[in-house]
């Protein structure tokens, strides 16, 4: 459907709802890529305010991807729940958003919400907005600890290893538990996807939560089918990781469909290895992975992105990541790019129910640096940020990124006085660990977590 929107004396004319989008979005160097984004600041005030008039039933009658065409905009439809949408079903985009800063927990209307509807009033809002909602949003999870919890904060212990080397993972792990790092998960990016090397760190790490009794869960970010192999051969998997998309076909870029995700997904509750709760998959996410397998369908990449979380809720996670700048400056040019995509995921994620957290983080070749991040991250933790990376000096050395330490969380955890995992928090409490300095270390903690 063609609408139009006047300006200035001048008439803009948006070809289609996914046009719609693109020129309504902030601006960002994938879209630029894809020749989808406004072509001047005019054009994008215009479409904002058109997109601001749209009556959210548009979203249920005319899909951004067609219908026949991926499964992912099937899952959104077929998924709707019409009763709840009944509430808002009379407002605008614009009307939303008024509602959203209205009301006491956004986070109800969520089935009610398409992503859609969700990345379509994102668009016009500012930082503030994104944050003020997004900090009234609670989402909970668990499998050996309580995730989401008002005035938590969580951190993923990422211990990576160029060389999947078991004693430099361990002293890195070492370091992170020292510092109050890992409630979210102790997280590895194998260097290599064998199944052999996937087992034998999940045998490590698995190793060393049950030896010191630790209410945290691990996961080996292999893709999803050495996962299951591994799960068939009997290894301690407590979480299945895998990157997902906003389209059938990015999916498909991933090697992986919705049936194979849920096949993963009972594998993995088969084995019941939580004991508080039963969230036991972990997604990623990030804006750009759909223009790069040229699977993004003339959509732009933040619609995509929240399109993604739709797949993601199908699946109850424990943790859902937005890598928000490790994609590179050809999606997000710059620290302002980043800084904005990494608010409007947290927003749209937590606004359709995940436990979002954010990996604050650039590539060496795009325009941001440490304050970028400085700034990013401290937003994020006003934003209500369920979890954020902890990486040793803030530099992946297996993956080549800049992230954020575990002194980043810890600063955050103490600048707006947040705590970690309540279980995780007492086991801290009974190894004599404050989260923040090793003082009082019980004797052979430190030989025995390097053995």
């Amino acid at each position: 459907m063609i609408r139009r929107s006047s300006l200035h004396g001048c008439t803009w004319r948006f070809e289609s709802l996914a046009d719609l989008m693109a020129k309504a979005s902030p601006p960002r160097s994938g879209d630029q890529l894809a020749g989808i984004a406004a072509h001047s600041a005019s054009e994008r005030v215009a479409a904002q305010m058109a997109l601001a008039d749209l009556p959210l039933s548009v979203f249920l009658s005319e899909a951004v991807v067609p219908y026949e065409l991926c499964d992912v905009t099937r899952l959104i439809i077929d998924g709707h729940d019409s009763t709840a949408f009944v509430p808002i079903a009379h407002l605008t985009v614009g009307g939303l958003r008024d509602h959203l800063l209205a009301c006491d927990d956004p986070g109800a209307l969520r089935q009610g919400l398409t992503p859609e509807m969700v990345a379509a009033v994102s668009k016009i809002m500012r930082l503030q907005d994104l944050i003020s909602v997004a900090q009234r949003c609670r989402v909970t999870t668990a499998f050996r600890n309580t995730i989401g919890l008002p005035g938590r904060l969580s951190v993923r212990l990422q211990p990576n290893h160029p060389t999947d080397d078991a004693a430099g993972i361990a002293a890195s792990t070492l370091d992170g538990l020292l510092l109050g790092a890992g409630d979210a998960v102790i997280g590895i990016n194998p260097a290599t996807d064998s199944p052999q090397i996937t087992t034998r760190l999940l045998h490590m790490l698995d190793g060393l939560i049950q030896r010191h009794a630790i209410p945290t869960q691990s996961c080996v970010l292999a893709h999803v089918t050495t996962t299951l192999r591994c799960i068939e051969e009997g290894a301690p998997v407590d979480l299945v990781f895998q990157s997902i998309g906003g389209t059938e076909a990015t999916n498909a870029s991933f090697g992986v469909t919705l049936s194979l995700l849920r096949e993963a997904q009972q594998a993995a509750l088969s084995l019941g290895r939580g004991t508080v709760g039963r969230n036991v998959m972990y997604f990623e996410t990030g804006q750009g992975s759909a223009l790069s397998a040229n699977a993004h369908h003339g959509v732009d990449q933040q619609t995509i992105e929240a399109r993604a979380y739709a797949v993601a809720r199908a699946f109850d996670p424990l943790l859902v990541n937005s890598v928000v700048g490790f994609i590179g400056p050809e999606y997000l040019a710059d620290g302002k790019q980043i800084t904005r995509a990494g608010l409007e995921d947290h927003f749209c994620g937590k606004l359709l129910g995940l436990p979002m957290g954010v990996d604050v983080c650039y590539t060496n070749h795009a325009d941001a640096d440490q304050d970028d991040m400085d700034a990013l991250l401290t937003l994020l933790g006003a934003a209500g940020v369920t979890y954020v990376m902890g990486v040793p000096g803030a530099d992946d050395v297996m993956l080549s990124y800049q992230s954020t330490s575990f002194h980043d969380a810890l600063y955050l955890r103490a600048a707006l006085g947040l705590r970690p995992a309540p279980e995780f928090e007492a086991w801290l409490a009974r190894m004599g660990l404050d989260g923040t300095t090793p003082e009082a270390l019980p004797p052979g903690f430190a030989q025995g977590l390097l053995a």
